[in-house]
């Protein structure tokens, strides 16, 4: 089971399916789903501060995570 796997299961669905009950519910577990996002994202971020670091490891994971949010950014532009 890979770590994709186990968020959901423990956030549960988070497809509405058109019926009230289930899409709170769904809602719900989309909200949670959101903020852990939006949490990993900031983590990335701050790495990404660190690409012009002189320490090959450390501008490594800055570059990368600059490259990640980059490649994000131009997904989001293409909509």
């Amino acid at each position: 089971m890979e770590i994709y796997d186990v968020v959901h299961k423990l956030i549960g669905n988070t497809v509405p399916i058109g019926e009230s009950n289930t899409d709170d519910l769904r809602f719900e577990n989309l909200k949670a789903l959101a903020l852990l996002v939006d949490k990993l994202i900031y983590d990335i971020e701050y790495i990404s501060r660190q690409k012009n670091r002189v320490e090959y490891s450390i501008s490594r994971a800055g570059k990368f995570c600059d490259n990640f949010l980059e490649k994000i950014a131009l997904e989001c532009k293409d909509r």
